[in-house]
């Protein structure tokens, strides 16, 4: 079926209301009853049935929100028709892209006017959440104000869901059939580490899609899923399910979300407040942005700088690392633009805004929230110098209440899906350097080639060739069915990008820009993906017009497919980068020469010249730090003090060499029996201390003595010397963290108490 006549039988299926709706069962595991069923949509018989033909071509012709509209209308319709009521309740679907524009409170006064009582629960999948979250979180509010409940689809097909679990609230959690249907591993882990987590706090309900046989059943029961949904318990259907008994759905209090006009004012009244000038939040914003990076593609960050004048080079450069390691990262400020780096979501402030006086990191993960929020006071002078009113909370529904006020300013993230289906791509990559309206010129800069949108909209022509004159990207189009592939349409902007005029470049290849200099490989790839009709994207050296000047040109090529799949053409977006290179390359350059100063100067303010091991000040700084995690994490710690007995007397027998040999000796072992993140340090003298980290808060003292049997084991081997052999024996005290105390001092004295107990007496004498 062609375009024209799929986009005519698409309007004739809107038009004649010709979608049908089908319900599967959803069944309470323990009892076995059916306690809900989701809506299904289909289209006439034919070409249109399956409902991802009919919404590819509603994207590719505009009608999406109809479409999505009229499938919803037509579930509760025929959900009310076939008496679907209390106890019962219905899960409908909504389409991500028509979120701020569903007319949602049309369906609410529907299913209130039932004969019967209607329960509605909302379906939203994961593709909602990262592209429109202040839609998302809009339409989540004014659904549970009307009394509906919200399902959060797919969880486990992708990390964002985790990452924006606790902000949507759902109140079911509908788990991904590949959790069910898969081998278990390390991911299917952590999403149920997760999912479970969040259950466990909200009461929410953990729902397994996909059963099909008794080991799905079983599976999912161990995943903490309540409910089920699959072809074990019955195939969508046009009619309620006669073989199963009914039941009621069990979920718990609705919540909705309160409204604040800023994260600082979401701080309880009875959090104390404190003050500080720049230099410290600067740190403590640093400090949650490596938190983050620590949890990755389950995290997410949103952060408010004010002003666009404080989103620095520097703050820019720790950001793109953040984009490439977090699941999510937003920044909001006046003035910033929709992605101030490339892949970081942006938003301007209103000048009025309450944010505009506000510096708030926050970052959130399934088993770590903490916030930074700041006022600024208002101080005039050195930027610096200005002072704050801070708060640093790490209590997850405040929290979760800064990060829904921030991100409810984080509007669409680009284009309206159907820019992508009109062109037969699907969205690519973000680019650094553009806005999403100027890609959007660029990619449908094709359709003054292509017919079909000619016949649309005959006046298409001219207004993409008035977009691509205005966008600030240089544009370009090669007809990849000539020999050599001439470019057939520059713009403006590559015009000045290249230093070249139009009559000049038309009808010539592009490597005309090309240089001795520029990188034969990344060409080489290049020419790859044309000749496999793939996306490319290259920073590569190129000059500019005839005086031959370098610049870095980031580029993008995608493919253009004519009706019948053939190659046709190939778009490619231009941007100067020079800037961005050199700075990067100096950077570099920094710090390499940084980490190797900075390498020296820990070796020598750190570690213990002898063994190599870390000294006591170095200890002392990673045991504070690793008590406050193990506050945050309800974890335990437990701390070894180690003491080499008599070791004087293998001093004195066998000299001071040979007992440097013995501590080195006693330093390997222990640090070959150690486990990963065990740290240890020589106090000095025949002195260690062991730090052993992330044990069970309950259990570290028990955990901890089965350690120390390990390491005597280890060290009761005779050690070589140059003149013989000295066995070696040590004594070890144990504390530990919570019961002997939360601070250095405290721990290193109990530990060192019950060392001194167990010495040898002859030790003790000595």
């Amino acid at each position: 079926m062609s375009d024209i006549l799929a986009a005519d039988a698409l309007d004739q299926v809107i038009s004649g209301r010709m979608i049908r709706a089908v319900f599967q069962p959803i069944v309470d595991l323990d009892s076995g009853s059916v306690v809900a069923y989701e809506a299904l949509s289909r289209g006439p018989e034919g070409p249109l049935e399956a409902p991802d033909r009919l919404f590819d071509i509603a994207r590719a012709v505009g009608r999406l929100t109809e479409l999505d509209e009229l499938c919803r209308r037509t579930a509760l319709e025929s959900a009310i028709a076939i008496g679907m009521f209390a106890p019962l309740t219905l899960f409908v679907n909504v389409e991500p892209a028509v979120l701020d524009s569903a007319r949602l409170e049309e369906l609410v006064l529907l299913a209130e006017q039932a004969p019967g009582e209607l329960q509605v629960v909302l379906e939203i999948t994961e593709r909602a959440i990262g592209e429109r979250p202040a839609q998302l979180l809009a339409t989540v509010s004014r659904l549970r104000a009307a009394g509906w409940r919200i399902a959060l689809d797919d969880v486990g097909a992708d990390d964002m869901s985790l990452a924006f679990m606790p902000l949507l609230r759902p109140d079911i959690v509908k788990l991904d059939l590949s959790l069910v249907q898969k081998r278990p591993g390390p991911a299917v882990a952590e999403i149920m580490n997760a999912v479970n987590a969040y259950a466990e706090r909200s009461g929410a309900v953990l729902l397994a899609e996909g059963i099909e046989d008794e080991k799905h059943l079983e599976i999912a029961r161990a995943l903490g899923a309540r409910l089920g949904q699959g072809w074990m318990f019955g195939r969508p259907s046009a009619s309620l399910s006669e073989a199963l008994p009914v039941g009621g759905l069990d979920l718990p209090p609705a919540v909705v979300p309160t409204s604040n006009r800023s994260p600082f004012g979401c701080l309880p009244p009875e959090v104390p407040l404190r003050r500080s000038t720049k230099p410290l939040l600067i740190e403590l914003s640093k400090f949650l942005e490596r938190e983050a990076i620590r949890f990755g593609s389950t995290c997410l960050v949103v952060a408010a700088f004010q002003e666009a004048k404080h989103f620095t080079a520097d703050t820019a450069h720790r950001y793109r690392e953040l984009v490439e390691r977090v699941g999510f990262v937003a920044a909001i400020g006046q003035g910033l633009g929709p992605e101030p780096v490339c892949g970081l979501r942006g938003a301007d402030l209103d000048p009025d805004d309450p944010m505009r006086s506000e510096w708030n990191v926050i970052v959130l993960a399934p088993h770590f929230a903490a916030a930074l929020l700041a006022r600024d006071l208002g101080d005039c002078g050195p930027d610096l110098q200005r002072r704050f009113e801070f708060a640093l909370t790490y209590d997850r529904a405040t929290v979760v209440a800064a990060a829904h006020t921030l991100l409810s300013r984080v509007r669409s993230s680009g284009l309206p899906e159907s820019t992508f289906a009109m062109a037969g791509q699907l969205p690519p990559p973000r680019l650094a350097g553009m806005t999403p309206d100027s890609y959007r010129e660029a990619v449908d800069s094709f359709a003054q080639f292509d017919v079909r949108l000619e016949r649309r909209n005959g006046t298409a022509e001219t207004t993409l060739r008035r977009a691509l004159a205005a966008t600030t990207n240089g544009v370009t189009i090669a007809d990849v069915t000539r020999p050599d592939h001439p470019l057939i349409y520059v713009n403006t902007a590559f015009e000045k990008l290249s230093g070249l005029r139009a009559e000049d470049v038309l009808g010539s290849n592009c490597r005309v820009l090309q240089g001795q200099d520029t990188d034969p490989e990344a060409i080489e790839r290049i020419r790859e993906a044309i000749a496999d009709g793939r996306e490319a994207r290259e920073t590569i050296l190129n000059h500019r017009g005839s005086d031959r000047l370098p610049w870095w040109n980031e580029i993008f090529l995608a493919p253009v497919f004519d009706d019948d799949a053939h190659l046709v053409q190939y778009i490619g977006v231009q941007n100067d980068v020079t800037a961005k290179v050199e700075a990067d390359e100096q950077l570099l350059h920094e710090r390499r020469r940084s980490a190797r100063y900075l390498a020296e100067v820990e070796a020598l303010a750190f570690r213990d010249p002898l063994t190599g091991l870390l000294n006591r000040r170095r200890l002392q700084d990673l045991l504070e730090s690793a008590v406050l995690h193990a506050q945050v994490n309800g974890t335990g710690l437990a701390l070894l003090y180690l003491d080499v007995d008599h070791f004087k007397s293998i001093n004195d027998r066998h000299g001071h060499a040979a007992g440097d040999a013995v501590l080195t000796a006693t330093a390997s072992r222990l640090q070959a029996r150690l486990r990963r993140g065990d740290l240890i340090a020589r106090l000095g003298g025949d002195e260690f201390l062991v730090m052993l980290p992330g044990l069970d808060a309950d259990h570290s003292a028990a955990e901890a003595q089965r350690i120390v049997a390990q390491c005597l084991t280890a060290l009761a081997e005779p050690i070589e010397l140059a003149d013989g052999s000295a066995s070696v024996t040590v004594s070890i005290g144990v504390s530990s963290y919570p019961d002997d105390g939360d601070t250095f001092d405290a721990l290193v004295h109990a530990a060192d108490q019950r060392m001194y107990a167990t010495k040898p007496t002859r030790t003790r004498a000595n």
